[in-house]
C-alpha cells in the first residue's frame, strides 16, 4: 500500500557530508509523518530525525546539530542531510512513513552509510 525507495548512501570520509533522499508512493494521506531511523550491526534500530507533513522535527540526541531533515511534500519526498560525519554514523539508514489513517510504521529497504576514520 506504501513503499519507500532510499538514496544517497555510500561512503565518505570522517568531517563529511551526505544526502539521503526517499521517496514515497502508494497509498498516502497528506497527514503524515517521515523520518529516518538507522541500525548499525548488533545494535537496535534508532531514531535519526522524523518530520510532519506541517513541518515540526524531531531528532535523535547523537545527530542533534548535525543533521538535518527536510521534505518536499508535493514530490512525497524526504532528505536528510548529514554533514560532520563521525564513524559511529555508520549505520543502514531506513526511511520511515506512517499517515493519520494508520498505526504501523512502513518502512524503506534501507541505504548504507559508511564513514571511515
Amino acid at each position: 500500500q506504501v513503499q519507500l525507495v532510499e538514496s544517497g548512501g555510500g561512503l565518505v570520509q570522517a568531517g563529511g557530508s551526505l544526502r539521503l533522499s526517499c521517496v514515497a508512493s502508494g497509498s498516502i494521506f497528506s497527514i503524515n509523518t517521515m523520518g529516518w531511523y538507522r541500525q548499525a550491526p548488533g545494535k537496535q534500530r534508532e531514531l535519526v530525525a522524523t518530520i510532519v507533513s506541517g513541518g515540526m522535527t524531531n531528532y535523535g540526541d547523537s545527530v542533534k546539530g548535525r543533521f538535518t531533515i527536510s521534505r518536499d511534500n508535493a514530490k512525497s519526498t524526504v532528505y536528510l542531510q548529514m554533514n560532520s560525519l563521525k564513524p559511529e554514523d555508520t549505520a543502514v539508514y531506513y526511511c520511515a512513513f506512517r499517515d493519520i489513517m494508520r498505526t504501523t510504521w512502513y518502512w524503506g529497504q534501507g541505504t548504507q552509510v559508511t564513514v571511515s576514520s
